[in-house]
């Protein structure tokens, strides 16, 4: 199969969601050595999870499957460019590479408009919308170093 099979792939999973009722009209796929190793669809609105984009369940999907917290080696191909979650997200699988149709100009036209996660991460704390306040910080980092020294720990 080409890029283009496994995108209009994300893309038929993106239309069937929406069409479903599962949320909005995101699809994404995992692929691996040409495989297709698991699929994802916006279920936001059907399961009540604001995490559940396309490409969250995709990833949750493809590691249970693959039985690994990583996706190295793969290409995540996504119906639209990534919100700030989930671009996160893909960074943290540590997949290869994503490829993506619609771009988030096309995704705010329709009314999932990212910008102001993009322009939120980037300010400091204290100027940010969402307000935030660091409590017990001396305490928490006690479980910090109790992890810097635990001899069986998994680094991911």
């Amino acid at each position: 199969m080409t890029d283009e099979d496994f995108m209009r792939h994300a893309i038929a999973l993106s239309r069937r969601g929406m069409a479903g009722g599962a949320g909005g009209p995101f699809g994404a796929v995992v692929v691996l050595e040409g495989q297709v190793v698991a699929e994802g669809w916006n279920q936001v609105t059907s399961t009540l999870d604001p995490t559940a984009h396309a490409e969250i369940v995709a990833i949750r999907r493809a590691c249970t499957t693959l039985g690994r917290f990583d996706l190295r080696g793969a290409t995540v191909f996504t119906s639209c460019e990534p919100c700030p979650m989930c671009l996160a997200a893909l960074y943290w699988a540590r997949c290869d590479r994503v490829v993506y149709a619609n771009d988030r100009q096309q995704a705010a036209a329709i009314g999932f408009d990212d910008e102001f996660l993009y322009q939120e991460v980037p300010k400091p704390i204290a100027a940010r919308s969402l307000p935030m306040q660091r409590l017990l910080g001396a305490e928490a980092l006690t479980v910090f170093e109790e992890w810097a020294g635990k001899a069986d720990r998994v680094a991911y």
